[in-house]
């Protein structure tokens, strides 16, 4: 839950200032860094699902021996 918004947050705003030339101008005011927060935001639950799921299988396998 802490991983993947860090990453994702870190993948869309390099893509965002590699895609598109106005991110970081005075034009801008913040609309590619407020994405990138947003992005970030929203992929807590999908990072919640896949660290449950790891712990899962982790639980099983230690289990299993």
């Amino acid at each position: 839950m802490v991983v993947a918004p860090v990453v994702m947050f870190f993948i869309v705003l390099i893509a965002a200032h590699l895609l598109d030339p106005r991110c970081g101008t005075p034009g801008d005011s913040g609309g590619c860094e407020m994405g990138a927060a947003s992005i970030a935001i929203f992929s807590m639950l999908p990072g919640l699902a896949v660290g449950v799921a790891f712990a899962l299988i982790q639980g099983y396998r230690n289990r299993a021996k």
